[in-house]
């Protein structure tokens, strides 16, 4: 193998993807361009903020690329001159039309975080926990225009833990994802003169991850348990599992399911103390050992028993919507 590496353009824009761009940068590659989306408002002053990529690859002085568009025709050329042997794309959230995933010698590969086709799209981390799976994982593969449907060039899958979160999931999977990364570069820079064998999607096996909306929190305490678990695990840390007591809209960040069944209506609180609060469900019970109350801070376990002030046992949590 060359010992110089490949010469790689990153295409990236959140932690997730700096994640990625860092473990490049400590192989044997050699990333030579960034593209990552442009600048956007964020805090409270709404202040133009680089993005996690752009300021990593501000930090070791790489040339860093923010077009709106690479449909563009002087966006392509600009691309086409660094003269890459191949674009790796992770969460970049722009399109890559056909001229850009032709221009690369190597073309464009991705970093996926599920093991497809299950969960193409924009949420598969989240979908993934919603849909209760027992295992995910990462794709890396071979960029086509469809939406996550090009070959795959190395999967590695990870069990989902009873206690997972997106957040916990996410940061699993960034681990998982910047390794196998760096080895299939290593298997595409050794094959590069014969080709990489690479594995069709089945296509009749495809699910799709659709984007997360603020709607999706609302808790409907009919259901069971066990989906209203799926729920907080899968929407933290955005956009929260919600439900509204007397007109205050709790935000629920941890829970589990308790199997026991219970006599009272679904949303009746049914016990509060030490170990959380007891809401009663459609089938069985919810802990709830994590939550913030309108306008404060997300109180810890031993912060929850303090709510007896503001909670009665046998009133009821109800949930209105909220647009998207």
């Amino acid at each position: 193998m060359n010992q110089a590496g490949l010469k790689v353009i990153f295409a990236g824009t959140p932690d997730f993807a700096a994640q990625h761009l860092q473990a490049l940068l400590n192989s044997q590659h050699q990333v030579i361009a960034v593209y990552s989306q442009p600048d956007r408002p964020a805090g409270r002053g709404r202040k133009l903020t680089a993005s996690p990529v752009k300021a990593l690859a501000v930090e070791h002085g790489i040339d860093v690329q923010q077009p709106l568009s690479l449909k563009d025709i002087n966006a392509q050329q600009v691309l086409a001159s660094y003269n890459a042997d191949i674009m790796v794309v992770v969460a970049y959230g722009l399109l890559l039309p056909q001229a850009a995933l032709d221009t690369p010698r190597l073309g464009c590969i991705n970093v996926h975080g599920s093991l497809l086709p299950r969960w193409r799209g924009a949420a598969p981390i989240q979908r993934a926990i919603l849909a209760g799976d027992a295992k995910s994982g990462v794709t890396i593969m071979q960029m086509e225009a469809g939406l996550d449907t090009g070959p795959m060039l190395l999967k590695a899958e990870i069990p989902i833990a009873p206690t997972d979160t997106s957040a916990s999931l996410y940061e699993k999977l960034a681990i998982l994802g910047c390794s196998k990364l760096i080895k299939a570069l290593d298997n595409l820079q050794s094959s590069s003169a014969t080709g990489l064998a690479a594995q069709v999607q089945n296509d009749a096996e495809a699910s799709y991850a659709t984007k997360l909306v603020k709607a999706e929190g609302a808790i409907d305490w009919h259901q069971s348990a066990r989906q209203i678990c799926l729920q907080v695990r899968g929407l933290n840390p955005w956009p929260v599992a919600y439900s509204d007591w007397q007109g205050n809209r709790l935000r629920i960040w941890l829970a589990h399911a308790i199997d026991t069944p219970s006599n009272q209506p679904a949303g009746t609180l049914l016990s509060l103390d030490k170990t959380g609060l007891e809401v009663a469900c459609g089938t069985g019970r919810l802990k709830i050992t994590q939550l913030q109350w309108p306008g404060g801070k997300t109180l810890a376990l031993s912060e929850l028993v303090n709510l007896k002030q503001k909670m009665r046992i046998s009133d009821a949590f109800t949930s209105l919507k909220v647009d998207n």
